[in-house]
C-alpha cells in the first residue's frame, strides 16, 4: 500500500468515528423504550464513543441542557486526523 491509500484509509476511519459520535448525539435527543432496537443501538454507540466523550466531559461541564463535549471531541479528532495525515504524506 502506498502513502495515499493509507491516508485515505485513515481519513475514512476518522470519518466513520465522527459519524458514530454524531449518531450517539442524535440518539440522545429522543426518548427510547428499554429493550427496543434503538436501545441496543444506543448501547453499542455508548460503548464505542462513550469513553472518548467521557474524557472531555471531565473538563467541559454541560451549560444548561447542552453538552458541548461532543463538539470539542470532534474538533480534537479532526486535528488528530490532520496531524496523522500530514505524517503519512
Amino acid at each position: 500500500m502506498n502513502a495515499i491509500t493509507i491516508a485515505r484509509l485513515v481519513r475514512t476511519l476518522f470519518e466513520f468515528y465522527n459519524y458514530l459520535i454524531l449518531g450517539y448525539v442524535l440518539l440522545s435527543w429522543f426518548p427510547i423504550r428499554p429493550g427496543s432496537l434503538m436501545d441496543d443501538i444506543g448501547a453499542v454507540l455508548q460503548s464505542l464513543v462513550g469513553p472518548y466523550l467521557n474524557f472531555f466531559r471531565r473538563f467541559i461541564p454541560p451549560l444548561g441542557m447542552i453538552d458541548w463535549s461532543p463538539v470539542v471531541a470532534i474538533l480534537v479528532l479532526s486535528l488528530l486526523e490532520n496531524f496523522i495525515i500530514r505524517l503519512i504524506l
